[in-house]
């Protein structure tokens, strides 16, 4: 699901109820800000972060305050830019005919109230600098920072707007955010936990560390209620770079070295960072629609046929999406308007493909129009062709233009 290209929006709320670090003494000349309470804390942590994340600071970083009407000003902007009112619409067509939002959802306005209710700072590619909300308190400011700053080194050893560019689709997009955001997370929370414990503290060695982080990370649901009420596949899109995203790092990290998730082990789906690897990618598919015009087109990818699976055969039923290996939706308008879906997966093989298959078929009386699916072979693979809505006279080819 489509959410705004921000650096740090729900994670950095975690931090907000631990104890603040002290700051350390630092090179000042790598912040540029006009606040000194922010260039003392900055400095202090900069150099630290960098080591700890494995990255090198290359230079100084902007950092500023802004109010919320300055934020919401921002947020209009990027949707304005990120998500404009027709390709809004498309988005939720698509969704709503899959039975994941209602078809009167505002999504811009959802995104908004999100993003206004959430932010306690960011990291803003664009202009490369570092955002805080000036109503958060002095004794937040070290935990807060210490996961923006990060993103700011990131920014300087890999560039963020293209890893996440929208182009890329929706699945690749949020796996690269995972990879943005639980390097951030696992940063800061080691980095906190050493502080508390007064110790050396490795967080990749620690079995199921991420699943101990993960009740917290969770329970942003009921502090928040614009999140609490989002459709769980949007709830789902802005969780999963915290909570799997940081399972994924540490794993990364599990080898004893501080491994930058970027280059050859940028997560490529959300399904590797599930599975915690990187030497799967998943195959690209291309749809030729004959007998209406394609509106809108765009993966779903592993986590959201997750999402499918448990909003309608009950919470549990999303490892039945295992197997995935790529697909493809296009939401299609017929000369009289009216608007349908087809959407084409591939699976590792016939079992899975059959028991996916089997798995959809209940949740068809859910879609949000009648639906069909037929099992097939696209591109020399076990496949599902799903139709909702008025398809019936649409003719589907498929075609992979990677991972073959």
């Amino acid at each position: 699901m489509t959410t705004l290209r921000l650096s740090g929006v729900a994670g950095v709320l975690v931090c907000l109820s631990a104890s603040a670090c002290g700051a350390q003494q630092g090179a000042s000349d790598m912040v540029v800000s006009s606040d000194p309470e922010l260039v003392e804390i900055a400095s202090g942590l900069l150099p630290e972060l960098a080591q700890r994340s494995g990255m090198e600071l290359k230079g100084p970083v902007r950092l500023e305050r802004r109010s919320r009407e300055q934020l919401e000003r921002y947020l209009q902007t990027k949707l304005d830019e990120e998500l404009p009112p027709e390709e809004a619409k498309a988005t939720v067509d698509s969704y709503a005919l899959l039975g994941l939002v209602p078809s009167d959802l505002d999504l811009r306005s959802v995104l908004l109230a999100l993003y206004t209710e959430q932010v306690a700072g960011f990291y803003e590619p664009d202009s490369t600098a570092l955002f805080v909300m000036d109503d958060q308190p002095r004794s937040s400011l070290e935990s807060l920072l210490m996961h923006e700053l990060v993103h700011a080194i990131q920014d300087q050893n890999a560039d963020l707007d293209a890893l996440t560019d929208p182009t890329l689709g929706n699945d690749r997009a949020i796996a690269a955010q995972a990879a943005i955001e639980g390097q951030a997370t696992l940063v800061m929370l080691e980095f906190m936990t050493e502080q508390m414990a007064g110790t050396p503290v490795d967080l990749a060695q620690i079995p199921d560390f991420a699943a101990r982080m993960r009740p917290a990370l969770e329970g942003l649901r009921s502090q928040f209620p614009a999140l609490a009420g989002a459709p769980p596949v949007i709830q789902e899109s802005l969780l999963f770079p915290y909570v799997e995203g940081t399972a994924f790092v540490q794993k990364l990290w599990s080898g004893g070295q501080k491994v930058v998730p970027f280059g050859d082990h940028l997560p490529l789906s959300t399904e590797e960072v599930l599975e915690g690897v990187t030497d799967d990618p998943p195959v690209e598919l291309e749809l030729t629609i004959d007998g209406a015009r394609v509106v809108h087109e765009d993966v779903l990818g592993r986590l959201e046929i997750g999402v499918l699976l448990d909003e309608d055969l009950g919470s549990g039923s999303a490892h039945l999406a295992d197997g995935w290996e790529g697909d493809r939706y296009a939401l299609v308008e017929g000369p009289d308007g009216g608007r349908g879906l087809v959407w084409c997966a591939v699976w590792s093989d016939d079992a899975v493909r059959d028991r996916f298959a089997s798995a959809l078929e209940r949740a068809l009386p859910d879609m949000g129009a009648p639906a069909t699916l037929e099992r097939l072979e696209a591109t020399g693979r076990p496949a599902t062709l799903l139709r909702v809505g008025r398809v019936d006279a649409v003719s589907v080819a498929v075609e992979a233009v990677s991972g073959t």
